[in-house]
């Protein structure tokens, strides 16, 4: 029998600001990590590699309004800090 993977106490040195953005980050990091886990069969994110995360913005947040785009590359940001990872990832407005 097998734990799942707490993403709140992952992130939860990591998390700063409102209530509600804690919330947000947090919610968007499960389904990132559940999006990844479909794909890769990766369960946590210590496992991740940059390509996951880049194949996730790219091809699951791509479609979404330039806000939430945004959103969710604070998100991911706050996962690649946690996991001391130099990932660099750009966001790209609509023009």
């Amino acid at each position: 029998m097998s734990k799942t993977f707490d993403m709140e106490l992952f992130l939860a040195g990591a998390l700063t600001g409102s209530h509600a953005t804690r919330q947000r980050h947090l919610r968007q990091a499960m389904f990132i990590q559940a999006e990844i886990a479909e794909r890769w069969q990766i369960e946590t994110p210590w496992n991740w590699q940059r390509k996951h995360v880049a194949w996730f913005l790219e091809h699951r947040v791509a479609g979404r309004c330039a806000v939430t785009r945004y959103y969710y590359l604070l998100t991911v940001r706050l996962l690649a800090r946690r996991l001391e990872k130099p990932w660099i990832f750009k966001f790209q407005a609509e023009i």
